[in-house]
């Protein structure tokens, strides 16, 4: 089977990073400028689509043979893109992503930050004057009496600029091509490349939204905050009491105390020593000020397809730790959660939906919080269907349990699941069934739970926010030793898993723990394999002042550098990487079972189901279904029917 590496340079009015490639190559100004591509180990070469030159017709048919795999470096923008070219869908199944390849490993997603750590030599990677060759033939120009008020730069404006454009089209391949036959030496589990291109299909299949119910909740939202900060001019008299400064002095005026900072964690503070309702009052206002949730209207309105749907909405292998999923364009992993009861959230939303903005101000006492609540309900299922909604329960608490096996855990999932109950009664000797929902008990096992499960301290007690949960400081320590004394099991396990990492990393010799957890050394790369068989991957592992490290990609600042990790962090890696392959295991038999995916957070799918098939129930029964590598887990999933998409 040959292979054909391709890539592409294009144009679009539409920017790419904000409205998705979907959206960009809908644009009627899109085309393809150059095509690039080489044939397994022969030299690339380009096509000028630009300046009149045709992709040969040997070539056009290859693109649409299955006996020829296609690869890219992010193959969904080439694959997306050549499909809006040839107006001919280019099935994901022929394609394979080297970015993906890329981040599997553990290494960065772009390709040349992926050349420099794999130090290939200077020709073989991406020329580095590519971004600004990219700015100016690839994206709009603004227009100004030098450039003769053109709006876009063709060839013609700048033929040396163009020919370096060529090169650089030349060079990515190659560099794509070169980058791939190093990562194919570490081969990555045969089940990866087939739940891609199902990923793929979601992700082209997409979720339909509400575009007139997003308009609405922009305007009513713009309309509630000009109204808002007339109040507060009002209020203050100041000329802009957003302004942090501003309002700093004006609250020092008002009540005579010092404000050091206005951040929210000190608000509260703030509100106490000025003891003052307009104090209060300001500050009611700035908090609905400053609320910019509703800032994902924008983004579906922007994002959303001319058939009103919105794709690409999920990154494969966007976690390089995990190999979970990461969200792009409107976020859906971090969308506010709507907490009003189902009536008042219908009727909210049929106000928007009418655009009624004055009676939805006299039922609501606060409308931006409302809209906020407001913004999952904006993705709607087709005419005809409904969305089932399907997530795990307390999926890490589970797996963590099962790979420890942690006894009195497993017995709490096998029967009632109530885990917050439950890890108090187990933390306090209490009786069982003696901790119920409302009980301050209760609440010290949750924020346990929430907190301790991967070696966390007082530190992540206070950062769950404890002392905000009716905890006091000197409390803190006691319940972390309280917590790990009641799990034994899971505390023995992070530090064996520290000491099978540090073994490995210094012997180079394979280190196993139950469950099919491995670790091996293979070139620079320490793999752990994961129950499913997957493995994840740690580049350059080094015992650094005793210290357990490995070169990723820092969170911080994005840039390329050494991590510090140890075994209750890597155990949350495999928590999280196990959990990654439940949801996997999930959405595969979902799709097999006819129940289409649209998109999916977390732990969560939602399916677009037409009315009268399949029910919450089965999809809930397939999602929590035993699993082949997962013998002894306890999953167990729940699911609700919706109009529009909520959290039951």
């Amino acid at each position: 089977m040959r292979t054909l590496a391709i890539d592409i340079e294009t144009y679009s009015s539409e920017p790419l990073t904000k409205t998705g490639v979907h959206v960009y190559a809908e644009s009627e100004d899109f085309e393809i400028l150059l095509f690039g591509y080489a044939w397994d180990d022969e030299p690339a070469q380009v096509i000028d689509l630009a300046q009149g030159e045709r992709i040969p017709q040997a070539l056009v048919e290859a693109l649409f043979d299955p006996q020829v795999i296609k690869t890219a470096f992010n193959a969904a923008f080439e694959r997306t893109c050549l499909a809006a070219h040839f107006r001919r869908e280019l099935p994901a199944e022929q394609w394979s992503c080297t970015a993906v390849l890329a981040r599997e490993l553990g290494l960065p997603g772009s390709l040349a930050a992926v050349g420099t750590v794999l130090k290939l030599s200077e020709e073989k990677q991406k020329l580095k004057a590519g971004a600004a060759l990219i700015r100016y033939f690839s994206l709009p120009c603004k227009a100004t009496k030098t450039n003769g008020h053109r709006t876009r730069n063709l060839p013609a404006h700048d033929p040396d600029r163009w020919a370096l454009y060529i090169d650089y089209n030349r060079q990515d391949v190659e560099t794509e091509r070169a980058v791939r036959k190093v990562l194919q030496r570490f081969p990555i589990v045969e089940t990866e490349q087939p739940l891609w291109v199902l990923d793929q299909r979601i992700n082209d299949r997409g979720v339909r939204v509400d575009v007139a119910f997003a308009g609405n909740a922009l305007s009513i939202d713009a309309y509630t905050k000009d109204r808002l900060l007339d109040e507060a001019k009002a209020l203050t008299g100041l000329a802009n009491p957003k302004s942090t400064a501003q309002l700093k002095g004006w609250i020092e005026d008002v009540s005579g105390i010092e404000v050091e900072s206005l951040r929210k964690d000190k608000i509260a503070d703030v509100r106490e020593a000025a003891d003052s309702k307009k104090v209060n009052d300001m500050l009611d206002l700035r908090a609905s000020l400053a609320k910019t949730s509703t800032e994902k209207y924008n983004a579906m309105m922007r994002t959303a397809c001319r058939d009103r749907r919105i794709r690409g909405l999920t990154l494969f292998y966007g976690a390089g730790r995990t190999g979970r999923w990461a969200g792009r364009l409107v976020q859906m992993q971090n969308l506010p959660q709507n907490k009003m009861p189902d009536r008042d959230l219908d009727i909210a939303r049929q106000l928007v939906a009418d655009g009624s903005g004055e009676i939805l101000e006299l039922l609501y006492d606060d409308v931006t919080g409302t809209l906020s609540q407001l913004i999952r309900t904006a993705f709607i299922p087709a005419p005809g269907h409904r969305f089932i909604v399907a997530d795990f329960s307390a999926i890490e608490a589970r797996i963590i349990a099962w790979l420890a096996s942690e006894k009195w855990r497993l017995e709490v999932f096998d029967t009632h699941g109530r885990i917050y109950e439950a890890s108090a009664e187990q933390m306090f000797n209490l009786p069982p069934g003696s901790v119920t929902r409302g009980d301050p008990m209760r609440q010290r096992g949750k924020i346990a739970e929430l907190a301790l499960g991967f070696g966390g301290s007082v530190g992540a007690l206070r950062a769950m926010g404890a002392l905000n949960m009716g905890l006091t400081e000197p409390e803190l320590r006691p319940l972390v030793n309280t917590w790990r004394a009641a799990n034994r099991a899971i505390t023995r396990f992070w530090w064996a898993t520290d000491d099978a990492a540090r073994k490995t990393i210094t012997t180079k010799v394979k280190t196993d723990l139950p469950f099919g957890l491995r670790f091996r050394q293979q070139g620079p790369l320490l793999r752990l394999r994961l129950p499913s068989g997957r493995e994840l991957s740690y580049v350059k592992p080094a015992i650094i002042n005793d210290q357990i490290t490995y070169e990723g990609t820092l969170q911080a600042s994005g840039a390329w550098g050494r991590i510090e990790s140890y075994g209750p962090k890597l155990v949350e890696n495999i928590v999280q990487a196990t959990a990654r392959d439940c949801l996997a295991v999930a959405i595969t038999r979902l799709e097999a079972s006819g129940l289409p995916v649209v998109f999916h957070v977390h732990d969560e799918v939602i399916c677009e189901v037409p009315e009268g098939r399949s029910s919450a129930a089965e999809v809930a029964a397939i999602m929590g279904g035993a699993i082949d590598w997962a013998k002894g887990l306890p999953l167990k999933a729940d699911a609700y029917e919706c109009d529009y998409y909520k959290k039951d």
